[in-house]
């Protein structure tokens, strides 16, 4: 049950034929982000578990989730954009719904991510899913 926006996610990695193009493509996501004003990496948005530092803002308004996030990390700010993606503009029900780990395969980052890069984004979902379970 992943977004449209994702979905294009998946589109575009179908077209990307090695995984040094997808992890360029995965980056690239991060470089458009915003950045996250400083007033908001603040310990209660910072994300444990991640060996970069990862801040993650959810708001939800009217039963729609949707977050902002940062990383010091650049593959690591791609793969907010990416769990962005995912997961933005969902209801807080649909966000429970969503089996990021399966999503996640369909792009092929298990297989390519550092471990610490792996637990990083499972505690990333893990808030996630924390927070729109209210």
């Amino acid at each position: 049950m992943a977004s449209a926006a994702f979905e294009e996610i998946v589109e575009d990695f179908e077209f990307l034929e090695d995984w040094e193009d997808r992890y360029r493509y995965v980056i690239e996501q991060g470089k458009a982000l915003d950045p996250l004003p400083d007033a908001l990496k603040v310990p209660a948005t910072k994300v444990d578990g991640c060996a970069s530092q990862v801040w993650l803002h959810p708001v939800i308004e009217g039963g729609v989730f949707r977050f902002e996030g940062d990383s010091d990390a650049m593959i690591v700010k791609g793969l907010i954009a990416v769990l962005r993606h995912l997961y933005n503009g969902l209801t807080t029900a649909e966000v429970l719904e969503v089996d990021a780990r399966a999503e996640m395969t369909r792009l092929g980052l298990n297989d390519h991510l550092s471990a610490q890069r792996s637990n990083g984004l499972r505690a990333m979902i893990e808030r996630i899913r924390l927070v729109a379970a209210g």
